[in-house]
C-alpha cells in the first residue's frame, strides 16, 4: 500500500505531523493548506508549529521528494482532512472547514480511492462528507469514506501517531476494513474498527471524560482556597489511595480538543447531558475565578503602595511545553487582564518574543523570563518546564509549577 499517494487537506498540528510521518514511511504525500506563507515554509523544509521531532521529520520528508505542499488538493489513492471543527456562538458545531475541504477534493476523488476525516467532529459528520462528495458529482458507491479521529497528545505527537491504538470507523463495513488496512502499515498500536458514528463519539467522550475530571480538580482547588488547604498538597495525600488519581487543576481547559468536543454532545444532547455540561461550565468557570484572584492582588498592591502593580503572567498557551494558543485559558487571562488593568507583561517561551499577539486593545507584551520576574506582581498560569527551576515565595502559582 505504500506506494500509494496520499494527499493531506490542513496542515496544522495534526495534518503536517500525519504527513511528514506518512511521507517518512515511503508515501508520496500531498500536503495541502489554504495559507500561502505556510505552504512556503512546508516547501523549504520548514515548519510553522512548535513539536519535538517535527522539523527533522518535515526536513526530510521534503529532502526525499515524498512531501510537497500546496495550496490545491491533487488526485490521490487516500485523501485525509485534518481542519478545524470549532462552533459558532452559542456552543453550536462549525463543521464548515470540513465541508470546504471536502467540496475541494471532489473533483480529484476517483473510483477506489480512500476518504478519511480525522477531525473530531459531532455525530454524523463522517456521513455529511459522503452527503457533500455525492451532491458535487462523486458516484460514493465506488469510493471508501471513514472517520478515524486523532488521539495524540501535543509535545508527544511524533511519536503517538505511531504508538497508539487508533479508532477506525467507516460509512460501510467495507470502508472501515479498507481504511483500517491502511493505518496498520504505519500504526504499531491497535486498529480498531467500529461504525462512523460509534468513532465520531469515542473521540468526544475521550475529549469529555478527560473534561470531567478536570473539572473535578478545578473545582476542589476552589473549595481548598475557601477552607485554607493547599490543594497540591491534598491531591498528593489523597492520590495515595490505590484507587484515586485526581489531575492536576490549572486555570481552566484549552485546546482544540478538550474545551471544545464536549460541546458537540452537550448540543445534540441537550438536557440528558448533565455532567458533561457542568463539567465545561466548572472549568470555564476556573477561568474567570482566577482572574478575580488576580485582580484583588492587583488591588491590595495598589492600596498599600500608590500605584499600580506590574503584573507578570508566565505562560500563554493551553499547556505545558507547547506554543499552541488555541482555545488557551491563559491568553483569555492576559487578554482581560491587559484590557482592565493596563500594567501586564507576558512570559510565554515557547513563543519567539517578536510575535505579535493581537487583542481587543492592541498587542500582548512577550517579554524575557527575566523581565518577568522583576515584576511586582508573578502569576504562574502554565507549567513550563522553564519555571520549574524557581524558589518564590510571592507568586500566584495556579499551575503547581512551584510545588
Amino acid at each position: 500500500m505504500k506506494d500509494k499517494k496520499v494527499c493531506v487537506i490542513g496542515l496544522g498540528y495534526i495534518g503536517l505531523p500525519t504527513s511528514a510521518l506518512l511521507a517518512n514511511k515511503g508515501f508520496d504525500v500531498h500536503g495541502v493548506d489554504v495559507v500561502q506563507s505556510t505552504v512556503d515554509t512546508i516547501n523549504r523544509g520548514e515548519i510553522h508549529i512548535v513539536e519535538p521531532e517535527l522539523d527533522t521529520f518535515v526536513k526530510t520528508a521534503v529532502n526525499s521528494g515524498k512531501l510537497k505542499a500546496n495550496t490545491k488538493p491533487t488526485e490521490a489513492d487516500i485523501f485525509i482532512i485534518a481542519v478545524p471543527t470549532p462552533f459558532h456562538e452559542g456552543y453550536v458545531p462549525n463543521i464548515d472547514y470540513v465541508v470546504s475541504a471536502t467540496k475541494s477534493i471532489a473533483p480529484y476523488v476517483k473510483e477506489g480511492n480512500i476518504i478519511i476525516l480525522e477531525s473530531t467532529s459531532p455525530v454524523g459528520t463522517t456521513e455529511k462528507v459522503e452527503e457533500v462528495l455525492k451532491e458535487n458529482g462523486v458516484d460514493t458507491s465506488k469510493i471508501y469514506v471513514a472517520h478515524c479521529p486523532e488521539r495524540v497528545l501535543p509535545g508527544q505527537i511524533m511519536r503517538e501517531l505511531v504508538e497508539n491504538d487508533r479508532i477506525v470507523g467507516g460509512t460501510t463495513k467495507e470502508a472501515t476494513k479498507k481504511t483500517a488496512q491502511f493505518y496498520r502499515t504505519f500504526v504499531t498500536g491497535e486498529v480498531l474498527e467500529t461504525d462512523a458514528k460509534t468513532a465520531e463519539m469515542a473521540k468526544l467522550t475521550e475529549n469529555s471524560f478527560r473534561d470531567v475530571n478536570i473539572a473535578f480538580a478545578n473545582e476542589l482547588s476552589i473549595l481548598c482556597e475557601k477552607f485554607g488547604i493547599d490543594v497540591w498538597e491534598l491531591r498528593k495525600l489523597a492520590n495515595r489511595h490505590p484507587r484515586v488519581n485526581i489531575l492536576y487543576p490549572g486555570v481552566g481547559v484549552g485546546g482544540h480538543c478538550i474545551a471544545v468536543d464536549p460541546w458537540f454532545i452537550v448540543h445534540a444532547g441537550k438536557e440528558d447531558a448533565k455532567i458533561i455540561r457542568t463539567a465545561r461550565e466548572v472549568n470555564t468557570y476556573k477561568t474567570e475565578w482566577v482572574i478575580e484572584k488576580i485582580k484583588n492582588e492587583a488591588l491590595k498592591f495598589e492600596n498599600e503602595y500608590g500605584r499600580k502593580p506590574k503584573i507578570a503572567l508566565m505562560g500563554l498557551a493551553f499547556k505545558p511545553d507547547i506554543d499552541d494558543l488555541r482555545e488557551s485559558p491563559a491568553l483569555y487571562i492576559a487578554n482581560r487582564l491587559t484590557d482592565e488593568l493596563g500594567s501586564v507583561i507576558c512570559v510565554e517561551p515557547n513563543i519567539p518574543l517578536d510575535s505579535k499577539l493581537k487583542t481587543n486593545i492592541g498587542e500582548l507584551k512577550l517579554v524575557s523570563i527575566e523581565d518577568g520576574l522583576e515584576s511586582d506582581i508573578i502569576v504562574f498560569l502554565v507549567a513550563h518546564k522553564e519555571f520549574k527551576k524557581f524558589n518564590l515565595d510571592n507568586a500566584l502559582d495556579f499551575c503547581g509549577v512551584l510545588k
